[in-house]
């Protein structure tokens, strides 16, 4: 019992560096680590046969990558909403796979104690689904920031499709 209570005082006290940026009229967060940068979305190659939250592939510092729509893959999108506006795309690599996530602001960095993190929300989660995206819910003063796993949103299928976008485009 008394380990549980030393854990959480140096939880409170450790600090996560998070990227926090807007899909539908929620603020979404990413760890830091997961960002390799920041650009103003390129020009976007529509990919045939990929599915419409994959808006295609454009061209990033030399490196063909497939861009990636959130807002449409979490159904944010009202309907007759022009979703054109995207004017930034945050830039995520991993060994496995490198895409850009379209987002209509630019990002800001926030810096949060682990201790305003609740992982509980993983009953909101359906339990049938494997891919368990949502780290936790960050409280921020009022603010509330769903802190999402950016790899863990990328299924098998979204996965594919992403090496399918690119490999047609190289």
């Amino acid at each position: 019992m008394a380990d549980k209570v030393i854990t959480r005082e140096k939880e409170s006290h450790r600090t996560l560096q998070i990227v926090v940026f807007k899909l539908g009229h929620e603020e979404y967060g990413l760890h830091i680590e997961q960002i390799k940068e920041v650009v103003i979305t390129p020009t976007i190659t529509r990919m045939p046969q990929t599915p419409s939250y994959v808006r295609g592939v454009a061209n990033i510092r030399g490196n063909v990558i497939a861009i990636f729509d959130l807002e449409e893959r979490f159904n944010l999108i009202k309907e007759g909403s022009q979703n054109n506006s995207n004017k930034y795309t945050l830039v995520v690599e991993s060994e496995d796979v490198k895409l850009g996530l379209l987002v209509n602001e630019v990002p800001n960095t926030v810096s949060v104690n682990a201790g305003d993190l609740d992982e509980t929300v993983s009953i909101i989660n359906d339990a049938n689904t494997e891919s368990n995206y949502i780290k936790g819910i960050i409280k921020s003063g009022k603010r509330l920031i769903i802190l999402i796993d950016i790899f863990r949103v990328i299924d098998q299928e979204m996965n594919s499709s992403i090496k399918r976008a690119t490999t047609l485009a190289a």
